[in-house]
């Protein structure tokens, strides 16, 4: 399926045109009927004589409802661009030229229509063509193919049909599994069904079933996809570009309005900031403060911050999910085009020196696609692959950026992080000689990286070890002062595994709870219990002694066959207990487990 808008001056035939392609009535409400006069979007659909199916969106032509013209512009990628051959181009047509341009839409189709009120025939009908093409020739469609129809005697009908297929098969396939986006334009609830939402699924796959969320004023919400159609016909799935009507199950029909957007969870950034480049129109040194910018089918009110003619940065009154490339178009309120913008940023930096905002200016408009991923690496010093398709991202991996765990890093940043880690390492074990090192979780948060895998690569890069949730130097191991007691702590308990000195010995060699601690997280020394301080290898030595009692066993036969107190019998056998070597019978009794 395509999609298909038109575009063009009040009562030019917009209207009637599409009654005659389609068989059907586009206008909707009983006053577009009584007056003639489309005011909202009119929806329609026909089968080309390919087979393929094209549905329509038939746009308002009146000033006064240029709003609602670019609700149905906006999302679709394809234009019936409709002059009247007796008429010509009118004040209107320039307004929705202006928003073709604005949107960067390129494919199309020129329609003359009327040509059965088109005085002197061919002669008048070329003059108006040419001067078609001279108004478009800044668009997408200053080349696009031209055909003059009559609604009404059926005057080249066929041909707009046939021209019509050519364009649509010429299209760019869409993107297909990349995730949803719905810019809705209706939203109203059935009787047995609930809420149903309309609009133009211009990306990603659409599945009954799915889990999407409801972007509007008040946040997202989480929907489900309870039943779909388009073309008034149900259908298991939809993919780009259709016309599509959803049916959802987790919020009302009056909490969804136009310009709320249905997508995939988490797979959009939703902000409401981002920096832009101008398309056409007036400069943005020259626009109003304030303006209404339509993306989507969505009308927002915006504060424009120029960086200069070309660039800007809009505050938008309401987080939207906006992608980088997107078009917007931006209009003083209530009246005429201003011209469009391109999205370059959605998570642009903040402005807080002076002379950010001139240098702002100056990287946007040395920004481009092919310029991109690197620039984001840089200013970031590391960014996630994931972050980078959120925000609409193209491109692979940059010459000279670093790949580790689905980030990319900027080498310069890795390098001054790994300088600064190093740094802090070192003073750790400078101040505190008995520490094991620096926490990872505090290294992480002093150089602000944003996650363990560019912690572990910033580790490796400076050449200190990560053991225990610490990170140290290599040659850092030793005690420091407290080496020499705990030497001869060793010594002493190698000679005698289970006679563990008392507090008081401890004290007196200068072995305190830190200097203690330092030793055990160092594989010097095991503790059990309130104090009792043995070698590392005493369960194995001990579990062979045990081994050769009768089995089952008491707390006094184990002590004495250690040779040890009920002070350090006692944690050593729970110990023991709690590594499943020894299993207790009763308040008495254990045995060894074989």
């Amino acid at each position: 399926m395509h999609v298909v808008a038109t575009a063009g001056h009040v009562d030019h035939g917009k209207s009637t045109l599409l009654r005659a392609m389609t068989g059907m009535e586009p206008d909707r409400w009983a006053e577009e009927k009584r007056r003639g006069l489309t005011i909202d979007l009119g929806f329609a659909w026909t089968t080309l004589p390919s087979g393929r199916d094209v549905a329509f969106v038939d746009v308002p032509g009146h000033e006064r409802f240029l709003g609602n013209m670019l609700a149905g512009l906006g999302p679709t990628p394809v234009v019936l661009f409709v002059v009247a051959a007796d008429e010509g181009w009118q004040a209107q047509s320039g307004d929705h030229r202006d928003a073709v341009a604005a949107l960067g839409i390129e494919h199309g189709v020129i329609v003359l229509s009327r040509a059965d009120r088109a005085a002197a025939g061919a002669d008048v009908i070329a003059d108006v063509l040419a001067d078609v093409r001279r108004e478009l020739a800044s668009t997408g469609l200053a080349d696009a193919p031209a055909v003059t129809v009559s609604a009404v005697d059926g005057t080249g009908m066929a041909e707009l049909a046939a021209v019509l297929d050519e364009v649509l098969c010429a299209l760019p396939d869409p993107t297909r599994d990349g995730p949803v986006r719905v810019w809705v334009d209706r939203s109203f609830s059935i009787t047995g069904a609930g809420t149903v939402v309309t609009g133009t699924l211009s990306s990603g796959t659409l599945r009954v079933g799915d889990h999407l969320s409801v972007v509007g004023r008040d946040g997202a919400r989480p929907v489900t996809v309870r039943g779909l159609q388009s073309e008034g016909r149900p259908a298991e799935q939809l993919e780009p570009a259709s016309r599509s009507a959803v049916n959802l199950r987790g919020v009302g029909a009056a909490e969804v309005e136009r310009g709320d957007a249905l997508v995939t969870p988490d797979a959009w950034w939703t902000t409401t900031v981002v920096d832009v480049r101008r398309v056409g129109g007036t400069g943005f040194e020259d626009v109003p403060e304030h303006v209404t910018a339509h993306l989507g089918s969505a009308a927002l009110s915006a504060r424009v911050r120029p960086f200069g003619q070309d660039h800007a940065r809009l505050t938008l009154d309401r987080a939207v999910p906006v992608s980088v490339a997107d078009r917007l178009v931006l209009r003083q309120p209530g009246e005429r085009i201003l011209g469009g913008a391109l999205v370059l940023d959605v998570d642009p930096p903040a402005l807080r020196r002076r002379g950010d905002a001139a240098r702002r200016g100056e990287e946007l408009a040395a920004l481009t696609p092919a310029t991109q991923v690197a620039v984001e690496v840089a200013r970031r010093g590391a960014v996630e692959l994931g972050l980078l398709r959120r925000m609409g991202i193209p491109g692979g991996v940059p010459d000279g950026v670093l790949v580790e765990g689905g980030w990319l890093v900027d080498p310069g940043a890795l390098a001054a992080w790994a300088r600064h880690l190093a740094d802090l390492v070192a003073d750790v074990h400078r101040t505190q000689p008995l520490s094991p090192g620096l926490n990872r979780s505090a290294a992480g948060d002093l150089l602000g990286l944003p996650t363990d895998a560019v912690l572990d690569l910033v580790a490796r890069t400076a050449g200190l070890v990560s053991e225990g949730g610490y990170l140290r130097s290599p040659d850092h191991g030793g005690l420091g002062a407290a080496e020499a007691a705990v030497a001869r702590l060793e010594q002493r308990l190698a000679e005698q595994p289970f006679l563990a000195p008392g507090a008081d010995d401890l004290t007196a060699a200068g072995l305190g709870a830190r200097e203690l601690g330092a030793a055990e997280r160092a594989g010097r020394l095991l503790r059990f219990g309130d104090g009792v301080v043995l070698l590392p290898d005493a369960p194995a030595r001990a579990m062979r002694v045990l081994a050769g009692l009768d089995q089952p066993f008491t707390t006094s036969d184990a002590r004495q066959a250690l040779g040890t107190t009920r002070r350090v019998v006692i944690p050593l056998l729970e110990h023991l207990d709690r590594r499943g070597w020894t299993r207790r019978l009763d308040g008495v009794l254990r045995q060894v487990v074989r």
